[in-house]
C-alpha cells in the first residue's frame, strides 16, 4: 500500500516533466501542464481536429520526440496534406505510424527512448479493442508517456464511451469546433483559439473560456 503523503509532502511534491511552448498562446491558454497522463481532442467530423493535432504535435516536438499514429486516415496524400497545412516539414522530430493495435501500442512505446508524447488519431478506431482493456488500464501500461487522444463528437459530447471515458481522465481537453479550439486546462484558465489557414499557426480567439477546477 502506498504511503500518505503529509500536507508539506504534497506541496513539495514536484512534477517529473512539463510540457514546453514556444508558442505563446498555447502556452497561457494550456499552461504548463504535466506531460503525463492523457489529453484529449474532439469535435465534428472535418472541423479542424487533425489539422490542430498536427499543429500541436509540431510545437511540442520542438522539446520532445513525439509519435502520432494516424490510425484513421493512414498517411495517404489526404493526410500528407494536412501535414503540409499544418506547417510540419521534414525537420520535425516526429514519428509517423498507421494503425497499431493496442497490444502493439504497449509494447512498441514501453521501450527506452521511443517518444514520451504519443498522438493517437482517433479513439473511433479503437472502440472495440477498449471494450476487453479498460482506458484507464492503457494508460497505467504506458506510465511517464503523455497520450493525447483525438475522437469525434455526438450531441456536443466525444463518442464513442471510451473517448467519454478520455475526458473524465484528461487534465486538458479541446473542443474544436469551425476551426477554433476551445481549451480547457486544470493548469490554466483555458481559451479560444483559431486554427490559422493562411499561417499554419495559432491565435488567440474572441474570449477565453473558465478552465477545468474541479
Amino acid at each position: 500500500m502506498a504511503r500518505s503523503l503529509t500536507t508539506r509532502n504534497l506541496f513539495d511534491k514536484k512534477p517529473e516533466r512539463v510540457v514546453s511552448f514556444q508558442n505563446g498562446f498555447l502556452k497561457e491558454a494550456i499552461g504548463e501542464a504535466e506531460a503525463k497522463g492523457c489529453w484529449l481532442i474532439y469535435g465534428p467530423e472535418k472541423n479542424g481536429k487533425t489539422w490542430f493535432a498536427l499543429q500541436l504535435a509540431k510545437e511540442l516536438a520542438r522539446a520532445e520526440k513525439v509519435s502520432y499514429i494516424s490510425a484513421e486516415e493512414g498517411t495517404d496524400k489526404s493526410f500528407r496534406d494536412a501535414c503540409d497545412r499544418a506547417g510540419i516539414t521534414s525537420s520535425d522530430k516526429i514519428m509517423w505510424d498507421e494503425y497499431l493495435t493496442l497490444g502493439e501500442i504497449i509494447e512498441k512505446f514501453s521501450k527506452p527512448k521511443t517518444a514520451k508524447i504519443i498522438i493517437i488519431d482517433n479513439l473511433t478506431i479503437y472502440a472495440d479493442e477498449f471494450r476487453n482493456k479498460p482506458f484507464r488500464e492503457f494508460l497505467n501500461e504506458l506510465p511517464g508517456k503523455l497520450i493525447i487522444c483525438l475522437a469525434h463528437e455526438e450531441r456536443k459530447e466525444p463518442y464513442p464511451a471510451v473517448a467519454r471515458m478520455a475526458k473524465k481522465l484528461s487534465k486538458v481537453y479541446v473542443q474544436v469546433r469551425g476551426l477554433k479550439a476551445f481549451v480547457t486546462s486544470r493548469f490554466s484558465t483555458g481559451g479560444e483559439l483559431i486554427i490559422n489557414d493562411e499561417m499554419s499557426e495559432l491565435c488567440w480567439g474572441a474570449m477565453a473560456l473558465p478552465g477545468n477546477q474541479d
